[in-house]
């Protein structure tokens, strides 16, 4: 599961670097980085899906999100066992607690 979140997270990771360095202009010498490229990028993807270039980096969020919450979702259903144990377990030390009068 850990292979699964690192090739999951790694693309995102490279994603978003480059978005937010490339927004900023913050392209240490190389072009890949510079704004003119995120420009055009975004223009390109814009044309392709016939959608304004401005509402594609939400789009790109909304899916990480979804991505994210299915990866989880997934997660949650292997350790389901585990995730009920400790559920149990702090719902019986809470309920344990508030039940004892204090003295």
């Amino acid at each position: 599961m850990r292979t699964l979140f690192a090739l999951w997270a790694a693309p995102l990771l490279l994603f978003w670097g480059w978005f937010f360095l490339s927004l900023n202009d913050i392209n240490f010498g190389y072009i890949m980085l510079s704004r003119q490229l995120h420009d055009l990028v975004f223009q390109l993807y814009g044309q392709m899906l016939g959608v304004d270039p401005a509402l594609i980096p939400g789009m790109v969020a909304k899916a990480c999100v979804f991505d994210g919450l299915l990866l989880t979702g997934f997660w949650a259903f292997r350790r389901r066992k585990a995730i009920g144990g400790w559920i149990t377990a702090t719902r019986n030390r809470y309920f344990d607690q508030a039940s004892t009068p204090s003295t």
